[in-house]
């Protein structure tokens, strides 16, 4: 029996459509209403195709949404300086840096420097804390995108089983305290997890299934766990194919649910980033 599909897209729409509905009533209330200011250091083909889809997901809300496009050869301090410039405007409600960033520049530094009020993305060391703490309104994009697929299949997180391949400060380390909340038993495997040969036997033991690595294939659709739900943040280039990181063809015949590639996590990715700045701009008022 083939697994469900887990799509993104329907999710996004009910959030969006929320979301649109909060901001039209704090703009009447308030007499204004979220914005968000993007800074993109250089040319960059593949965050080129993410701001498109900001600037499309940001208007059909009703944020006000602002990019700066700053010359590749941009220093750190005048990066910086701009950075600061943002914390001190009252108009702005949120900042986001588009990555990647060119060479020699400390992009973790950057992200520090965000006023954990204006963090879009919930990078800021002071917002990872609470993620840590299990308090939060806001959160790394993409890990929260996976937990709200999680919640749309109905599952009760409670003791399963759950493994994330992936440790990045982006998805995996957030997303796994995040199902720790959820008092789920997490493993996280890494490099080093497969460098040992160990990761079939982690997959296989997986009720829920999270890959975040960028690498094609690299979980075998035959390491799937009957019955699993399997949420695959990869997103490859095999060919003229677009690929995630689990074999999708044997991973659908055995999972209970799976992500689609593309279509599962990326359409939620940019919606969960306009709720963290209405989230932003709520907290200020």
């Amino acid at each position: 029996m083939a697994a469900k599909l887990l799509e993104g897209k329907p999710i996004a729409e009910n959030i969006k459509m929320a979301l649109s509905a909060e901001v039209a009533a704090l703009k009447v209330r308030h007499g204004r209403g979220p914005k968000l200011v993007a800074i993109q250091i250089g040319e960059n083909a593949s965050s080129a195709v993410y701001i498109k889809a900001q600037k499309k997901c940001a208007e059909s809300i009703g944020i006000d949404y602002e990019l700066r496009v700053l010359p590749e050869t941009a220093s750190q301090s005048e990066i910086e300086n701009i950075i600061v410039g943002l914390n001190k405007d009252a108009s702005v409600s949120a900042v986001i840096i588009q990555m990647p960033v060119p060479k020699g520049i400390d992009s973790k530094k950057l992200l520090s420097m965000i006023s954990p009020g204006k963090d879009a993305e919930g990078m800021h060391p002071e917002n990872l804390g609470k993620v840590l703490s299990g308090h939060y309104n806001i959160a790394p994009c993409t890990a929260m995108a996976i937990m709200e697929l999680l919640e749309s299949t109905g599952v009760n997180l409670y003791g399963k089983e759950a493994v994330v391949v992936g440790h990045s400060e982006i998805v995996g380390k957030p997303l796994a305290l995040m199902l720790l909340n959820k008092f789920a038993t997490t493993t996280v495997c890494h490099i080093a997890t497969g460098e040992r040969g160990a990761l079939p036997e982690h997959v296989k033991r997986a009720e829920v299934l999270i890959v975040a690595v960028g690498k094609a294939g690299v979980v075998k659709g035959e390491w799937v766990r009957d019955g699993a739900i399997v949420i695959d943040v990869g997103i490859n280039k095999v060919g003229e194919k677009i690929v995630g990181d689990v074999e999708f063809d044997i991973a659908e015949k055995k999972a209970s649910y799976i992500t689609p590639v593309p279509g599962g996590v990326g359409p939620l990715t940019t919606t969960i980033l306009m709720r963290n700045t209405v989230e932003q701009f709520k907290a200020k008022l």
